[in-house]
């Protein structure tokens, strides 16, 4: 026993003898850790390596958008559509990082963050961070609180799969100079892991089921390892970074990320340096940043910073070379110029040829297609690298595809033994899918096999009889439209642009027609096809170079004469990839701009979808516009923050199916304006925590009971609405105390109440002011007017108000009776005395201005107007920019029994669709100053029929107005 507890103590001071020996020359041998780090990182080499003349990483480094937050779950659009999405400005103020800062702790963080996880398309620039980041580390810029950062990537550890290793046998083998220092644990030390590219992860990582390991020196295969430490449970003390695509984010359960963060590339500005950077040529990098701003499609790939490598690389040398020549426009044309690039630069550099020599070399030829063939063997198997035996399966040899690196990839070995095998990839993805394209293309032409055909076989049968390009063209179309996420929707654009002849030039003699390919596109158009689908037949047909399409709708709104009613499914997908494919953010939708209808919207969602604000009021929308609209607030790419439901038959049932989409994790809504269903969205304020922050229910018929239910919902602490409009509601004190005793009980978050237009007594009012006085509330805002019973008169009639003719300003064509309610055109011609605010046109303004809300009702006969209008309206002249209605000072309703109710604002007339204009002989106007709305309806036995709202903002007092022709008469009503 006394020999056991001897050699216990030996051990005991051996380990206390290797942790002080570790801490004692930790430092130096950080300092080899850092120096080896940066002797590796510090350099890059852009496509050919120019082992002579390398690019130091700080001198080309741009610095990349890094926005906090993001999600785990999948994406299943394809990158360059997510990146599409991206490019529009950011709908609202998102948490940026810099690179410096990416393993800070937020102030006001309690945990600190453990593991991080980035997510970012390919080629977005996630590895050049993790080497950035990684060499400002080695060079002691930043982070010199981490003691040891050691970089990672799957794909190096995708060649260990077979071994075993603890993980310090792990560090060890892959950075000797921890090995040397005898460090054994890194639980003294503060640590980083950083593993670069979890979607290239080959490992089966299985974060429910693998055994728990907790030792560092224990050995066990490498996916056990990398489970163990990503889940805590080995070396919790350490931190770990994370990078990958979006298809992949989900590997890894959310309860092991502490957070996430998503690479964006480069922003606008962004881009410009990079190009300054990388050309010492001023006037050369303006040509370039000028050129890549005349085709949005370009412009919107150059987010991705490999793209702008790309972008870079073809456009000096077209601009070097061929002076006059037409610089490329489409993805198409850019890769093909990039291909021979990378053709040339490998005859002269290393076949000794010259500049002026055929590019391509039947050496050059065979490897293309070798790649081409590999390209699209792998991208049907979803592969983005591949190892040597893949290489060698389609006839590449191991040797040559290391010197076109242009194109092609490689990761070699860097101290001997460190890896067994190598591994491949194609620069970026989109690279991948246009040399798939390539080869599909060249396989047709050269043996007439259509690798787009299900069923090879058949397609080898069809070979003999010459099929036409027609029938392949339309084969791959079909293709890509079946894809379900969309992965051959770039690669169809490269194989329809490789299609034409201009861009076949350098590829020598590619020959096919196109036109039949476009006219075929056009008819799938025409089909009910997915937004997605429907937006990538688009740029298909800008490969094409067909703008048929885009053009007749540009002309068609250019032309102020533009109407949805005649629109074919064609052109309704056109008029939504012009909208979604705008340069600016969809700030408004507002559905009226086009046609206030349930159709129209059904056609235009992907708009709203993509839209900050919809302004859907009044718009005849019924329960089947509700469970549309439930799909864009539960999708993951809705950007919507604000949505105007007002004046709707949406139904209860419908607002409670539409309501129940707030509580969705992906659901973003700020604002809501509706009329319904106050059951459905007291339960969801009351039970889920939700993105709603102001709801506006004014105008509708609540009365004390709905508030009641509202009530229930304000008062739980789940409730975190800071803006509640209830004005115009029939609200009495009952409702109102409800309202103050709900607050009483949470009273942390509402800051503004809106109870104007209500009859909520002097109790309540006096409690409610009592809360913005309180310290202990956040209300700081009440609004009411003066308590009133006309205030709870159902509708509109509430704001009812009395017209006076302005007997200064009525044309002396008009006749007044019925104690001057009553207004007739006719003659003879009336002997008004003379006044300066008299009307030469049949016209009269009112007296009194417009004061808050207001609402009249009309009676008219014969053709006449009934009109808004500034004062400053012109009284002498009869030209019809004069006219109610055809200036930018006066909105007007007309009507007659011979023709449909119409509006004119501006100069602009818009009819008002026939299945809302049945005529009736009363009109309704409300107008609400503050709120910059005027709507007309038409009257029906005490009904009111919307016709037109006007959203405007109005800056002049107001005052009703009416012009009238042809013995014309109007009266106006007693409400």
């Amino acid at each position: 026993m006394g020999c056991w507890n001897y050699l216990s103590t030996i051990i005991h001071l051996f380990d206390l003898f290797v942790v002080y020996f570790s801490e004692m020359f930790a430092p130096l041998y950080q300092h080899n850790l850092k120096s080896k780090l940066k002797r590796k990182f510090q350099c890059v080499f852009e496509g050919i390596a120019k082992a002579r003349n390398p690019t130091l990483l700080n001198q080309i480094y741009t610095e990349l958008y890094i926005t906090k937050g993001g999600t785990t779950e999948v994406n299943q659009e394809h990158e360059v559509r997510q990146i599409e999405i991206r490019a529009r400005k950011p709908d609202r103020e998102e948490t940026t990082i810099r690179q410096e800062d990416i393993f800070q702790t937020s102030p006001g963080r309690e945990k600190p963050i453990r593991a991080m996880l980035t997510t970012g398309v390919a080629g977005i620039g996630k590895t050049i961070l993790t080497q950035k980041v990684t060499v400002d580390w080695a060079e002691e810029k930043a982070n010199q609180d981490i003691q040891f950062m050691f970089p990672f990537t799957f794909r190096e550890l995708n060649v260990l799969k077979e071994g075993n290793f603890s993980l310090m046998e792990l560090v060890h083998y892959f950075f000797t100079e921890t090995k040397e220092a005898r460090i054994c644990s890194f639980e003294d030390f503060k640590v980083v892991f950083i593993f670069d590219g979890l979607d290239e992860c080959r490992l089966p990582l299985d974060f429910y089921n693998t055994e728990i390991l907790t030792d560092p020196r224990k050995s066990t295969s490498i996916d056990v390892l990398l489970t163990n430490l990503i889940r805590g449970d080995l070396l919790p003390t350490a931190r770990l970074w994370i990078t990958t695509r979006p298809a992949a984010a989900n590997q890894i359960p959310a309860n092991c990320i502490d957070m996430v963060t998503e690479v964006r590339g480069f922003t606008d500005p962004q881009k410009e340096e990079y190009f300054r950077k990388r050309s010492t040529d001023e006037r050369l990098a303006s040509r370039i940043i000028s050129h890549i701003k005349t085709s949005r499609s370009l412009h919107i790939m150059c987010h991705i910073p490999v793209f702008c490598w790309i972008t870079a690389t073809v456009l000096e040398d077209v601009l070097k070379t061929r002076e006059r020549g037409e610089l490329p426009k489409t993805l198409t044309q850019m890769y093909i110029h990039f291909l021979v690039v990378q053709a040339k630069v490998k005859k002269v550099k290393y076949d000794g040829g010259a500049e002026t020599d055929p590019h391509w070399s039947p050496e050059s030829r065979k490897m293309v297609e070798a790649l081409g063939k590999l390209a699209f063997d792998q991208l049907q198997k979803g592969n983005l690298i591949f190892y040597e035996s893949d290489l060698t399966e389609c006839g590449i040899d191991i040797r040559a595809a290391s010197v076109y690196s242009g194109v092609f990839t490689q990761i070699f070995k860097e101290e001997r033994g460190l890896y067994q095998d190598k591994v491949f990839c194609f620069v970026h993805l989109s690279v991948q899918e246009f040399l798939a394209a390539l080869h599909v293309h060249l396989t047709f032409v050269k043996s007439g096999v259509n690798l787009m055909e299900e069923n090879q076989k058949a397609s080898q049968k069809f070979k003999t009889r010459k099929p036409g390009k027609k029938h392949f063209y339309q084969s791959a179309v079909n293709k890509a439209l079946q894809s379900q996420n969309g992965h051959l929707d770039l690669f169809l654009r490269f194989l329809l642009g490789l299609s034409l002849h201009n861009n076949q030039s350098l590829l020598q003699g590619l020959l096919a027609q196109t036109s039949n390919t476009a006219q075929y596109i056009k008819m799938r158009l025409s089909r009910n096809l997915s937004t997605e689908k429907s937006i990538n037949l688009f740029h298909c047909l800008n490969e094409l170079n067909d703008r048929s399409l885009v053009k007749k709708i540009q002309q068609s709104l250019s032309s102020q004469r533009f109407s949805t009613d005649k629109l074919s499914p064609a052109q309704w997908s056109t008029l939504v990839f012009m909208l979604l494919s705008s340069e600016e953010a969809l700030e408004v939708f507002d559905l009226k701009s086009y046609s206030a209808s349930e159709e129209v919207l059904l056609r235009l969602l992907p708009v709203v979808k993509a839209s900050n604000k919809a302004i859907l009021s009044n718009c005849n929308l019924s329960e089947r516009s509700c469970e549309a609209l439930s799909s864009v607030l539960r999708s993951q790419s809705s950007s919507l923050r604000e949505l105007d439901l007002s004046n709707n038959n949406l139904m209860d049932s419908g607002a409670k199916m539409l309501f129940a989409e707030l509580k969705s994790q992906h659901c973003t809504l700020e604002t809501l304006r509706s009329d319904r269903s106050c059951e459905a969205l007291s339960s969801i304020l009351g039970i889920h925590p939700t993105s709603l922050k102001e709801l506006d229910l004014s105008n509708n018929d609540l009365k004390d009971s709905g508030v009641k239910m509202l009530s229930a919902g304000l008062k739980s602490p789940q409730c975190t609405l800071e803006i509640l409009r209830l004005s115009g509601c029939l609200i009495t004190e009952e409702g109102s105390n409800d309202l103050a005793l709900a607050l009483s009980s949470n009273p942390f978050h509402l800051r503004e109440l809106d109870l104007s237009y209500n009859h909520p007594g002097y109790s309540a009012v006096k409690l409610l002011s009592s809360g913005v006085k309180d310290s202990h509330w956040s209300l700081d805002t009440l609004r009411y007017r003066e308590s009133c019973l006309r205030w709870l008169k159902p509708g509109l009639k509430k704001y009812a108000c009395e017209l006076t003719i302005d007997m200064n300003t009525i044309s002396r064509e008009l006749h007044l009776s019925d104690n001057n309610r009553k207004v007739t055109r006719g003659r003879p011609f009336q002997s008004y005395p003379d006044h300066p605010e008299r009307f030469e046109r049949p016209q009269f303004l009112c007296r009194d201005p417009l004061r808050g809300r207001c609402y009249w009702e009309v009676e008219w006969r014969g053709y006449s107007d009934l009109s808004v209008s500034y004062s400053k309206i012109k009284r002498k002249g009869r030209n019809n920019t004069d006219a109610f209605g055809w200036n930018d000072h006066s909105w007007s309703l007309w009507f007659s029994e011979s023709n449909p109710y119409c509006v004119s604002y501006n100069n602009k007339k818009t009819h008002i669709s026939s299945s809302s204009s049945s005529v009736s002989n009363r009109v309704a106007v409300y107008v609400d100053r503050s709120a910059g709305t005027l709507s007309f309806y038409r009257v029906s036995t005490d009904t009111l029929i919307h016709l037109h709202t006007f959203n405007t903002t109005f800056t002049e007092p107001l005052y009703p107005g009416f012009t009238l022709w042809d013995r014309a008469s109007v009266s106006l009503c007693v409400v």
